[in-house]
């Protein structure tokens, strides 16, 4: 009776923050870490920022507890929620639903999906099942990497080492593998769990590192091929400026060309395959990111991908762990400041964002969009 009572407040307190945008309250208090270094006033404008989204995303959500029927924009939904320093957890009734939802998805073979989109879907739902922290989805969870690992391009799938295709991972089952699918998954599989079990204690979760740790090790050489750095990828179709392509010999900027989206997810996915700053891998993709640094648009491909550019952006130089970068005239750009102010200024009235300048890659899609630039915002307020 109190968790049914304490729902229907917090839907009833949803509804008032609805009709009064000026005067936004949200269940909980943000916690603001320790030894912050934004701008407190800015702080406060993402933070402003954010619950005006939230309350958007909020009221897009449909009576089966999705966001638009699609396990992957409902799964960056939750994450959106689950991130953003209040106290939403899966006692809250939409939440609840959410991942009611995803459940309901689930395929025999583990992962959560609707369509041929089996990685790309399976991925996201895995970081929000995370997000939740609850025991309750551990089984779920475990299931969601096994699926993920099998989907790799690998022996067991029949490539071999000198095949372009080995490492990666596509949309799904038989798509072309690329790096954008390559770092949403293993992102997913980086992402601790709160109830992960120590490897130590139990054979199951030891073997599931074990393959992990394989996992990374192919994914190495996929991601070799998807950078432009001769030292480390031989292909013929190389150039040797350090950043990243779409996938071996093949760019979305045109012919085998780096650009800023695939760059910073290239970035972050060397991180999280362990490699140090020092690297020279990491090393060169970071020179190209400071020689093309820019919050106004995705380097090499202009307003195309520009929301999904700046989730890419902050989750990566946030784990890189570096708050100024100098770009190729030597100027200094406190990139968070300059990335919050950018996003900002793309919200529209209702809570919302969308790319004002180009459709391509569901830009134009309202939830996806805000979804991606929640999360961008929430990785600022991690410092």
């Amino acid at each position: 009776m109190q968790t049914n009572r304490r729902t229907r407040v917090f839907s009833q307190i949803f509804l008032i923050i609805l009709l009064i945008y000026s005067n936004i309250v949200l269940c909980g208090n943000v916690v603001s870490p320790p030894g912050a270094t934004l701008d407190p006033s800015l702080r406060k404008d993402i933070q402003q920022a954010i619950k005006k989204g939230l309350v958007f995303l909020r009221a897009q959500q449909k009576e089966n507890g999705s966001w638009q029927d699609y396990p992957a924009i409902t799964a960056l939904s939750l994450s959106s929620f689950l991130r953003g320093g209040y106290d939403f957890t899966t006692q809250d009734s939409f939440i609840t639903r959410g991942f009611n939802f995803l459940l309901s998805n689930q395929q025999k073979d583990g992962g959560i999906y609707v369509d041929e989109n089996a990685n790309y879907n399976s991925a996201i739902v895995l970081m929000a099942f995370k997000d939740a922290g609850n025991i309750a989805y551990q089984s779920v969870i475990g299931k969601l990497e096994r699926f993920l690992l099998n989907l790799q391009f690998d022996e067991a799938n029949g490539y071999t080492r000198d095949s372009l295709y080995y490492g990666g991972v596509g949309y799904g089952f038989k798509a072309r593998p690329d790096l954008s699918n390559v770092q949403w998954s293993l992102e997913a599989l980086y992402q601790k769990n709160k109830y992960e079990i120590e490897a130590s204690r139990d054979e199951n979760e030891r073997k599931m590192l074990e393959e992990k740790n394989k996992y990374l090790e192919r994914t190495m050489v996929f991601l070799a091929r998807c950078q432009n750095l001769s030292s480390v990828n031989p292909e013929p179709y190389t150039s040797n400026d350090g950043g990243f392509m779409y996938g071996p010999g093949i760019s979305k900027a045109g012919d085998q060309k780096s650009y800023g989206s695939m760059t910073y997810a290239g970035l972050k996915s060397m991180i999280h395959a362990n490699l140090s700053k020092n690297d020279q891998r990491v090393q060169a993709a970071f020179t190209w990111i400071q020689k093309n640094y820019s919050v106004d648009e995705n380097p090499g491909m202009g307003s195309q991908g520009l929301f999904y550019y700046y989730h890419t952006m902050a989750k990566s130089l946030e784990i890189y762990g570096e708050n100024i970068i100098s770009d190729s005239s030597g100027k200094k750009h406190n990139w968070k400041e300059e990335l919050a102010n950018k996003i900002i200024g793309y919200q529209k009235a209702d809570g919302s964002w969308v790319n004002p300048l180009h459709n391509r890659w569901m830009e134009d899609n309202p939830v996806l969009v805000s979804c991606y630039s929640i999360l961008a915002l929430e990785e600022l307020l991690k410092d």
